[in-house]
């Protein structure tokens, strides 16, 4: 009697799936595209979007290979990428936008509360060179300042600020808005500086003159206002500073008195 000594082979172990990249793939797609339907997080979106994707690809590489079964799950973390991808780049547009109209809104918002800056007629910017009589300064919003020439006032009886002694001139000063908003002219101040150690001149008020200009200027309107002031016997000259009001920088005029 013979005896087969040959023992039954066991069975070969089954090789463990490698389903790792393609659930990555899955989960971080998944991330990624939440991330993405938040515009200030587009740059989180792209990065995880194109890690999905490379990590999907590579995980459907395994299930061809049959290293892997889990051909869904890599494939759909593979699209999630791609659509995670998408969005970092509308977000990125979307972000770039919403900041770009912030920037401008921001530099308009402080143009408009800037001082308005004068020049003169003949176009020269600048407040350090004083005008003539009958020049004209010319504001940025296109709001017009002249101040004329000064001519010699005789003030009434009973007029205030003029003292005995001193000589009295008058100046007219016209604002013209050349703008498209209507302007107030409530705030326009005129000063004025006479004699040779520069006093301040007083402004002279009597039943003719003062008041200054009062009420809103319309849009290609003008309004006139005369003023006068107290100056020394003896002064040569007279500088008159003109304000359209707190927003703007005032001008000067530089006048002569004979």
């Amino acid at each position: 009697m013979s005896y087969d000594t040959h023992l039954p082979q066991a069975p070969a172990p089954v090789a463990a799936m490698r389903n790792g990249l393609g659930t990555a793939a899955l989960i971080l797609g998944i991330i990624g595209t939440l991330s993405g339907l938040i515009p200030l997080f587009f740059w989180l979106a792209g990065i995880l979007g194109l890690i999905a994707l490379i990590l999907g690809l590579v995980g459907r590489g395994r299930v061809k290979r049959g290293e892997a079964n889990n051909k869904g799950v890599a494939l759909f973390g593979a699209l999630l990428g791609l659509a995670a991808l998408i969005l970092s780049v509308v977000g990125a547009v979307i972000t770039y936008t919403a900041v770009s109209d912030a920037v401008d809104e921001i530099d308009k918002a402080v143009k408009d509360a800037a001082p308005k800056t004068p020049g003169n007629s003949a176009g020269k910017g600048g407040k350090s060179k004083p005008l003539a009589g009958g020049d004209t300064s010319v504001y940025d919003d296109g709001l017009k300042v002249t101040v004329s020439a000064a001519k010699p006032f005789t003030p009434g009886e009973y007029a205030v600020g003029h003292a005995k002694g001193n000589k009295a001139y008058q100046v007219t000063i016209t604002v013209e808005n050349g703008g498209k908003k209507n302007f107030d002219a409530t705030l326009v101040t005129l000063s004025a500086r006479a004699g040779a150690d520069g006093a301040e001149a007083d402004e002279i008020a009597d039943d003719k003159i003062g008041g200054g200009i009062t009420g809103s200027i319309l849009p290609g309107k003008k309004a006139t206002a005369i003023y006068a002031f107290d100056t020394p016997a003896d002064a040569k000259d007279l500088t008159v500073e003109a304000s359209p009001g707190i927003d703007y920088d005032g001008a000067q005029w530089e006048l002569k008195l004979g």
